[in-house]
C-alpha cells in the first residue's frame, strides 16, 4: 500500500491536464451524446481458454507484481501471451489520450478512480460485455464510478476505503475511545489536545481536490453532495455542504488541526512523534508507512483503526478509491483482454493479489476468505467499503476540486464564511461545467 504515495501527488498534475483534453474531446463525443462510443450490448464472452496475444498497458507500482497474476492466469490459458508495457504514471493519461485519438491503442489497461471520468470522456472504451461479471458481487462505489449513461465500461480490480487511524496509546492515556459521531470527534479531539498533543487531527490541509474531497465525505455524513444525482450540475453551495465546511473548518480555527500540515508525506513523520494523533478520512496504506518509518510491529502496539464518524444526519461515508480493467475500442484482442479482466475479479484472484501486493478486494466475497479475517485494519475498511464515496464522477473534477480546495483555504486564512467561499466556487465550477450534460 506505501506504492500509492505517488499515484496521489501525480494525479493532481494528470488530473488537471486530462480535464483540458477530455473537455476538447468532449465537442466531438460527449458522455450524453449515445451516438458516440460503443452500444452497451457488446458480443458475449464465452468461457473457453483465451488465446493470442495481449497488450497490456501498466502504471505505477501495480505493474510490476502483475506478472505473477500472468502465471496464474495462464495456468488455464496457455496459449495465451501477455506483453506488458509499463507507462509512467504522470505520463499515462495523455499517453492513453493520445492512443485512443491515433488508433493505437493497448488491448487492456487499468485505471486509477482519478482518472476514470475524464478518459471515459474520450468514447474510447468498449462498454463490458453482457454476463462478463455480476455487478452485486462489487462495492458499489467502485462499480459506479466507471459507469457512464448507466453503461458500465470498467471491471472493478481492487479498491480501498479510508477510515479513521489514530495513536490507541496516546488515546488511552486520554480516557477516550474511538468517535462514532462529529460531537464525540471534537470531544475526541479536545481530549489528546489536553494530552499535549500540539494538533490531534490530521487533515488534508494542502488546499486542492483531495482537500474538496475530505470536505465532500463529510457533505455525504451530513447528508448532502457537492454534485446532483444526474450528475447534470454542481451543487456546491447546498447548506448540507455549507456545514461540512463549517465544521471541517472550525477543527483548523480552534486548533485542533493544523493549517499548514502535515502535508500528505509528512504524515506519518507528524503521528509518529505525537505532533498529531489521528488521521481524519485516512488511507489504508498509512498502517504499513508507520511500520517501515518506525520498524516492524510499531503499528500493531500503536496504532487502532475505526469508521469515519458520522454526522448530524446520521449518514456514514469514507472517501473511496482504486483501479479497473478496461478494454479499448481499437484493441485487436478484446476476448483475450475481458476473459482477463474477468479473471482478476474472482475471488481466489483478488485475494491473491492482496498477498501479493496488499491492494484490497473490490469483490466482496473476497473479504470473507479466512485470508482476510482477523485483521482490525481489514476490518475498518471493509465496513468503511460499504458507506463508500468516490469523488464526483465527471471528467471535470481534478479542476473544479482544485477551485474548491482554493476556497477552502480563504475559508482557515482569511476568515472567509464557508458559504461565501462555496457560492465563489459554484459561480468558478458553473463556468466549468460537469462534462456530464
Amino acid at each position: 500500500m506505501h506504492t500509492l504515495t505517488p499515484r496521489r501527488r501525480k494525479a493532481i498534475t494528470a488530473g488537471v491536464a486530462l480535464a483540458a483534453s477530455a473537455s476538447l474531446l468532449l465537442t466531438g463525443c460527449g458522455r450524453g451524446d449515445d451516438s458516440s462510443g460503443p452500444a452497451a450490448d457488446g458480443p458475449k464472452i464465452d468461457d473457453k481458454p483465451a488465446t493470442g496475444t495481449v497488450e497490456l498497458w501498466t502504471q505505477g507500482a501495480d505493474g510490476a507484481k502483475l506478472p505473477e497474476m500472468f502465471d496464474e492466469f495462464q495456468k488455464e490459458n496457455p496459449d495465451v501471451e501477455i506483453n506488458m508495457t509499463e507507462v509512467p504514471g504522470e505520463e499515462f493519461a495523455s499517453k492513453m489520450t493520445a492512443a485512443i485519438t491515433a488508433g493505437t491503442v493497448p488491448d487492456l489497461v487499468y485505471i486509477f478512480t482519478e482518472n476514470q471520468a475524464g478518459l471515459l470522456a474520450t468514447g474510447g472504451f468498449d462498454p463490458v460485455p453482457e454476463g462478463l461479471v455480476d455487478e452485486d458481487d462489487f462495492f458499489e462505489a467502485i462499480w459506479q464510478n466507471s459507469v457512464v449513461d448507466d453503461v458500465a465500461y470498467g471491471v472493478p480490480w481492487y479498491s480501498y476505503a479510508n477510515m479513521l487511524i489514530y495513536r490507541k496509546d496516546i488515546a488511552e492515556q486520554a480516557g477516550v475511545e474511538a468517535p462514532t459521531n462529529w460531537e464525540e470527534q471534537r470531544e475526541f479531539g479536545e481530549a489528546l489536545k489536553a494530552q499535549g498533543v500540539e494538533f490531534p487531527f490530521a487533515l488534508a490541509v494542502n488546499y486542492d481536490q483531495y482537500t474538496a474531497g475530505q470536505v465532500q465525505v463529510m457533505a455525504a455524513q451530513n447528508g448532502g453532495s457537492m454534485i446532483s444525482e444526474d450528475l447534470s450540475e454542481w451543487t456546491i453551495n447546498d447548506p448540507k455542504v455549507v456545514e461540512a465546511l463549517e465544521y471541517w473548518a472550525s477543527l483548523v480555527k480552534d486548533g485542533l488541526a493544523s493549517p499548514d500540515g502535515p502535508q500528505f508525506l509528512d504524515t506519518v513523520p507528524w503521528s509518529s512523534e505525537g505532533k498529531n494523533a489521528a488521521i481524519v478520512d485516512g488511507g489504508p496504506w498509512f498502517a504499513s508507512w508507520f511500520d517501515d518509518a518506525n520498524g516492524a510491529g510499531w503499528g500493531a502496539e500503536h496504532l487502532a483503526f475505526a469508521p469515519n464518524p458520522v454526522g448530524p444526519s446520521g449518514d456514514s461515508a469514507s472517501t473511496t478509491g482504486g483501479g479497473s480493467w478496461f478494454v479499448p475500442s481499437d484493441g485487436e484482442n478484446k476476448d483475450a483482454a475481458w476473459k482477463f479482466a474477468r479473471f482478476m475479479s474472482e475471488p481466489s484472484s483478488q485475494v491473491k493479489w492482496y498477498q501479493i501486493f496488499k491492494n484490497m478486494p473490490a469483490v466482496k466475497a473476497a473479504w470473507e476468505e479466512p485470508e482476510m479475517q482477523g485483521d482490525p485494519l481489514l476490518e475498518a475498511v471493509r465496513e468503511s467499503l460499504e458507506v463508500g464515496v468516490g469523488q464526483p464522477n465527471v471528467p471535470t473534477w481534478a479542476q473544479v476540486g482544485a477551485v474548491i480546495g482554493q476556497q477552502i483555504e480563504r475559508v482557515v486564512r482569511d476568515d472567509v464564511s464557508a458559504k461565501d467561499a462555496l457560492d465563489e466556487a459554484q459561480k468558478q465550477a458553473e463556468a466549468i461545467g460537469t462534462g456530464a450534460e
